[in-house]
């Protein structure tokens, strides 16, 4: 049986527990350590990311019921120096489909009934999609602003939209208030980190298509999604010996709410303190990140650079890509943006890599 590990206290619990968090407060993270990763072990007849089940900390069977063919996403050449990740290609039209699915099998296999979720609209869209499909009862709670397509497609999926008033991060305590008034489990892609295992196969299966990796990874971050699992995913292959060296890679914030590239910026150890202004980047407009000095770490140990992306920016960016038949939302069109921003600092820049997230329509308000 896997164990969940404090990061506060190193309090050990059974991956069966329905506790959001440790008792001291701290978030959970995984006691598991994948096996070397070696591409003769890859499931090829199975078409979704759970083709690397071999590297996920999953037991049973329950990822069969919950897959919709996620994963598997092309990379497309925009042009010579850049190759885009197409991860709005997914079920839900969004990269958190990797993350959901990994931790819907989970909480189908401990026998989870009801879940709530907190969400700025994709991941909640994910966990609610997923859950419908193995009849999990859902609840996502989306702050105000939150595009109304998104909330629509909760709501089709059979899930109870909850719109708080505030920011993003009040919506967060709103829901965790739930949680702790109702005892329902916290199928959250922050708190739990079987989404990250999820999202980590994002690197996977950009070296399985490309018999490597890309020299420069740019990767959005605002509470670490898909941050956190793609350094978890350079870890894993680095520890393996398939690659020799950690990729450059490079976070992406939005200047409107950036606690990581001002407390870079700073030089110092944990998220800075700031006040969120309005952004086109609702994505990754997160004040206050819950796993904030775990990501510091990250950036301290493989020496990331933070870029953060002027709001001006990201509207033509998102413009650019269109015209060249790439059409996302805005916080996706915040990752060219930042690409831009770096060349502008260091030159131009080839062999990178970046995700489209999130697909237009979702953001057309």
């Amino acid at each position: 049986m896997l164990n969940y590990v404090c990061s506060k206290c190193g309090h050990r619990e059974p991956v069966t527990t329905r506790q959001a968090q440790c008792d001291c407060g701290g978030l959970w993270k995984l006691d598991y350590v994948a096996p070397k990763f070696d591409p003769a072990l890859i499931d090829k007849n199975c078409w979704s990311l759970f083709r690397y089940r071999h590297w996920l900390p999953l037991e049973g069977d329950e990822w069969k019921e919950v897959t919709m063919g996620e994963g598997m996403t092309p990379i497309v050449k925009f042009d010579d120096n850049l190759m885009l990740k197409m991860d709005y290609y997914m079920p839900t039209l969004s990269f958190k489909d990797r993350g959901a699915a990994v931790l819907v099998a989970h909480a189908k296999a401990i026998g989870v009934e009801s879940v709530v979720q907190d969400s700025s609209g994709n991941a909640g869209n994910s966990v609610a999609a997923y859950c419908g499909r193995v009849g999990i009862a859902c609840d996502i709670y989306v702050p105000e602003g939150t595009s109304p397509k998104k909330i629509d497609m909760i709501q089709a999926h059979g899930a109870t939209a909850h719109v708080i008033e505030g920011s993003r991060d009040h919506c967060a305590d709103v829901c965790r208030a739930a949680v702790k008034e109702g005892g329902k489990y916290y199928c959250n892609h922050v708190y739990n980190p079987f989404f990250y295992e999820g999202t980590k196969t994002y690197i996977y299966e950009t070296y399985e298509q490309l018999g490597r990796l890309p020299e420069h990874i740019f990767v959005p971050l605002g509470n670490g999604t898909i941050f956190i699992g793609a350094v978890k995913g350079c870890e894993e292959l680095l520890a393996s010996g398939v690659i020799d060296h950690m990729p450059k890679i490079i976070a992406i914030q939005g200047e409107n709410c950036a606690p990581f590239a001002v407390a870079v910026e700073r030089g110092e150890k944990h998220a800075a303190k700031i006040t969120p202004k309005p952004t086109l980047a609702e994505g990754i407009a997160i004040g206050v990140p819950m796993r904030g000095d775990e990501i510091m770490e990250m950036i301290e140990k493989h020496n990331i650079e933070v870029v953060s992306v002027p709001e001006d920016t990201i509207l033509p960016a998102r413009a650019a890509l269109a015209l060249k038949g790439v059409y996302c939302e805005h916080t996706t069109a915040a990752n060219y943006a930042a690409y831009l921003e770096y060349c502008k600092k260091h030159g131009p820049t080839t062999d990178c890599l970046t995700m489209m997230c999130g697909a237009g329509l979702k953001s057309d308000h």
